[in-house]
């Protein structure tokens, strides 16, 4: 993006130091704002954005001090950084005056020229720095937008038709004419549920990662909230691998349907991807009065080279495989978009918990959740 010259404000009350410092300061992207007087410079900076004033003290009317006092009233003109020049004797009372009034430096003329240019420069620069951080937040706040609005789309225009697709598909299912006809149907209700599994996991990314949503903690038993989840589940094959295990007090103060979302990816990721031979065990430990712990092991292993992006979003091929607790040689398809997991993490993290996941081929597919019984209120979602 084109941005206008900096403005760097000269006040002085001596036409020939004016004509001194527009030589030495003017060039190409800095423009020279030029005041003889501190009422004048008022004016310009009512007009103007200033990266800088340099101000001589010495000037009838009003002094520099004065000067930097007014700008320093003004929510206008408050941030603008001072140097003050003055043509008097050092002296460390009035030096001490001039930082009180707001100056960043404080030079006596004579001044060495090489010296007050260095020190423009820096805040030239400090300048076009600003300006391109707002330039890249300006793009980000477009880029949320867009993502937002796409999400939206996503969730009236897309899931709308995938429940007719889905509806038709059971249909054909429970009316076939012969077994090809019945596995075609259940083929594209398969399909069909993958594809809403993958846009709910993107709505739910977008709502995370807008943080514009307060957390919302109340009392709830882990315990209770994981079996909750566990018979969503009821009507999939594999259920009734799972077994639950609570002990102690499962109770704490969480957003329950946020929790209810990451619980449940990882039961999903269980059955999709676990040793379909192997239990599924849901273990709740609640005999800590700090935190309580979620476990839930399934068979099979994670290949060690995708462990360390286990948590990542939108990974390489091989890296959506990660979210499972089998082989990728099993050669069963893999589910969403490889976003189950993340969601897990940032869910985990607004509540001020840990994740962490272990996998090898004896011990199978380990992941804990640690969670403090009362969430941080401060926390966005």
């Amino acid at each position: 993006m084109a941005h206008p010259p900096v403005n760097i404000l000269i006040v002085d009350d001596i036409a020939h130091n004016i004509t001194a410092l527009e030589a030495l300061l003017s060039r190409p992207g800095v423009k020279v704002l030029v005041a003889h007087s501190g009422t004048a410079a008022l004016d310009l900076l009512l007009k103007h954005d200033a990266a800088l004033a340099i101000l001589d003290v010495n000037m009838p009317g009003m002094s520099g001090f004065e000067l930097a006092s007014l700008m320093r009233g003004s929510p206008r003109t408050s941030h603008v950084p001072i140097i003050f020049l003055t043509a008097t004797a050092e002296d460390a009372s009035r030096t001490f005056r001039g930082y009180e009034a707001g100056a960043v430096d404080f030079l006596h003329k004579p001044f060495d020229p090489r010296i007050l240019q260095s020190k423009v420069d820096v805040f030239v620069q400090l300048e076009q720095h600003k300006r391109r951080l707002a330039d890249q937040l300006l793009a980000t706040r477009q880029l949320l937008e867009s993502n937002e609005m796409l999400m939206a789309v996503l969730g009236h225009d897309l899931r709308t038709p995938l429940g007719t697709v889905l509806a038709s598909a059971e249909y054909l299912a429970r009316n076939a004419a012969d077994k090809q006809a019945c596995t075609v149907a259940n083929r594209i209700r398969n399909s069909t549920l993958r594809m809403s599994r993958m846009v709910h996991q993107l709505l739910n990314l977008a709502r995370l990662q807008g943080g514009r949503m307060p957390l919302e903690p109340r009392p709830t038993d882990l315990a209770a909230l994981c079996r909750s989840v566990i018979e969503e589940f009821a009507t999939q094959e594999g259920v009734e691998r799972i077994a639950v295990d609570a002990r102690g007090d499962c109770s704490g103060a969480w957003d329950t349907d946020l929790l209810w979302q990451a619980i449940s990816n990882l039961i999903s990721n269980a059955l999709h991807h676990g040793a379909q031979d192997g239990g599924i065990a849901v273990d709740i430990d609640g005999g800590d009065a700090q935190h309580i712990t979620l476990k839930i092991t399934n068979r099979g292993a994670i290949p060690p080279n995708v462990m360390p992006h286990l948590f990542e979003a939108f990974g390489s091929t091989t890296a959506d495989r990660r979210a499972t607790g089998s082989h990728p040689a099993d050669g069963r398809l893999r589910e969403g978009l490889g976003l189950g997991l993340h969601i897990v993490r940032t869910i985990v993290h607004m509540h001020g918990g840990k994740v962490c996941g272990t996998s090898d081929a004896e011990h199978g597919t380990v992941f804990a959740i640690e969670l403090p019984r009362t969430a941080d209120h401060g926390t966005t979602r």
